[in-house]
């Protein structure tokens, strides 16, 4: 299974009155992450859209297990937790560069779908992109 990793500094604006990274900048960091990863496919999401493929977010989830605080320097690891002709599930892992500890974990679930929002099947519509992502897997 391939894993890619996107390496995120923790800005001065990103944390809260406590210090520590506001909970809803880790969503950002995933979208950071997710956009490498596809780039990886040799593609990018503008390019997808070109295409006729939006992949809209339908469900997001985040465990935070350790706080990470003002100039952290974290890796986001992301992999496919599963992949069906019309969505797919990305996982991702927070880590702390120097430490190693996970500092978070989540995933998020998107759907293939055509510019006016109708599910598509990849694998019918658009096989050679459904075949460089099953390689990801």
């Amino acid at each position: 299974m391939y894993t890619s990793t996107t390496k995120i500094n923790v800005r001065y604006a990103e944390t809260d009155k406590m210090g520590i990274a506001y909970h809803s900048n880790y969503y950002i960091w995933f979208e950071v992450a997710r956009g490498d990863f596809i780039k990886e496919l040799d593609i990018t999401y503008n390019e997808m859209e070109q295409r006729g493929i939006l992949m809209p977010l339908v469900e997001t989830y985040c465990k935070y297990l350790r706080p990470s605080v003002y100039d952290d320097k974290l890796i986001v690891e992301t992999s496919i937790g599963e992949l069906t002709p019309v969505k797919i599930i990305l996982n991702y892992k927070v880590i702390h560069e120097s430490t190693g500890k996970l500092i978070a974990k989540g995933k998020t679930t998107q759907t293939f779908v055509n510019k006016d929002f109708k599910i598509i099947n990849l694998q019918k519509k658009y096989t050679s992109f459904w075949d460089k992502i099953q390689l990801l897997k």
